[in-house]
């Protein structure tokens, strides 16, 4: 198929029906016309902002999200803001719960849609904001007038980028966000221009769209906020979405196929096939499982890669060599680290100073002259003095028994380690293929 063939057929798909359309325009009728009710109620002023795709007419055909701002007064304290606003999210939504960000919000389904609720601030500017939300309204305000024409074109890469899974600029994706999908296809004219641009970018990529970047950022994709010069839009995005983006875009304009928009998830592997591809692999995987804290994903996955980071740093220090390493959650949580190297001799050894160093060199001696445990101190061809002590953990599992709290964790996850954990070691981590099968598809049948 050509490019525009494909680019056809996709289209036909992602771009919202008259029905759908109407449908929504309804819905964001009725949701404000009950948010205005409310706040008449309230003895202080505010007003409504339909905010994010929905605004801006570039939402994908079903996807039925709708985000309605409400605006208060910066002069309103913070605690006032919450109050009311959780009081006209619930008027809005009757059936909806309140979830948290930077400060409550009620979100819920209304006729099939999935709303939310947001208070904020009305702020004079974005540079301005008491909350990351209170910047939200700025970028609608910001794109209307300039999105409209290209509204299809961003569709398409919105699609493109949720089909080799780089859209979404949560914590645990990483990818674009919708604004800044938006941006790269207005700077680039159209979605088949960006797609070519992208094929040779070089990061680092920098755009300032309205030319008035007050800061530098060492970020892979920089693109500064038009409403906000200090503000990287694409902060979030990994080195590895920006490249597979580029990996992505090239592919298409090689080969274009519709299965590029379509994002789709591997067979589940069954613990027998988790320990046929071990034996195939010939290395220890050791994973710590446990009982995922009861936190938001944002706050969630930022602690599981550090978490992550600090097992894996513990593991290369001591000699086990890690390949590769990933974090899962569900209700389980989920630290993997594939090491090369299954167990170590019983003995490591420690290097001293020079001997010619003297004050450090006679302290080195004395510590071991007497440790009955140690081979040496003894003086290697580099004139250092050596010794040769046990080893304290000689297989991955052991190290992590031994040195788990030692290692820097994130706090929530550092509590549940605290509860209770399992350590699973070589075939034992096929035992997590009964909740993780597609995770763990996507590990031993890695794509880019």
């Amino acid at each position: 198929m050509s490019f525009e063939s494909v680019v056809e057929a996709v289209r036909d798909r992602v771009v919202p029906d008259d029905e759908e359309r109407e449908q929504l325009e309804a819905v964001v009728a009725e949701l404000t016309d009950r948010a205005e009710a409310a706040i008449a109620e309230l003895p202080v002023e505010a007003d409504t902002r339909l905010v994010g795709s929905t605004a801006r007419g570039t939402w994908l055909a079903g996807d039925r999200d709708v985000d309605l701002f409400v605006r208060f007064s910066p002069d309103l304290p913070r605690e006032q803001l919450e109050e009311y606003g959780l009081e006209i999210g619930h008027a809005v939504l009757p059936d909806g719960h309140e979830e948290y960000a930077e400060h409550p919000y009620v979100k819920g389904q209304y006729r099939g849609f999935d709303v939310d609720c947001v208070p904020c601030y009305a702020v004079e500017s974005a540079t301005d904001i008491r909350s990351a939300v209170d910047r939200t309204p700025f970028h609608t305000a910001y794109l209307e007038g300039q999105i409209e024409p290209l509204a299809d074109d961003v569709r398409l890469a919105k699609a493109f980028l949720t089909g080799i899974g780089a859209y979404g600029s949560d914590l645990r994706t990483k990818g674009f966000s919708g604004f800044l999908t938006e941006l790269l296809v207005l700077e680039y004219g159209g979605f088949r221009e960006f797609v070519e641009a992208a094929a040779d970018w070089h990061p680092p990529i920098e755009f300032d769209p309205e030319d008035h970047a007050e800061k530098s950022f060492e970020d892979p994709l920089v693109v500064i906020d038009p409403t906000d010069p200090e503000r990287n839009v694409a902060a979030v995005c990994s080195a590895r979405n920006v490249a597979r983006v580029v990996h992505y875009a090239r592919e298409l304009l090689d080969d274009p196929q519709v299965e590029s928009f379509e994002a789709s998830e591997p067979a589940p592997l069954s613990a027998e096939d988790v320990r046929e591809r071990l034996e195939e692999r010939g290395t220890t995987p050791v994973a710590l499982r446990f009982s995922a804290p009861d936190i938001v994903e944002d706050q969630l996955y930022p602690q599981l890669d550090k978490s992550l980071a600090g097992i894996e740093g513990a593991l290369e220090r001591a000699g086990f060599a890690p390949l590769r390493s990933a974090r899962f959650a569900d209700d389980s949580a989920v630290l993997l680290v594939e090491c090369s190297v299954s167990e170590l001799p019983s003995v490591a050894r420690h290097d001293g100073p020079p001997v010619g160093v003297r004050s450090h060199a006679e302290g080195f001696y004395e510590a071991y002259a007497d440790d009955a445990d140690v081979s040496g101190p003894f003086i290697d061809e580099d004139g250092r003095y050596v010794v040769e002590r046990p080893r304290e953990a000689r297989t991955p599992g052991e190290l992590l028994e031994a040195r788990l709290f030692e290692v820097s964790l994130g706090p929530h996850v550092e509590s549940a380690l605290e509860a209770d954990y399992d350590v699973l070691v070589g075939e034992e981590v096929g035992a997590l293929a009964e909740e993780f099968g597609i995770e763990l598809a996507r590990y031993f049948e890695p794509r880019p």
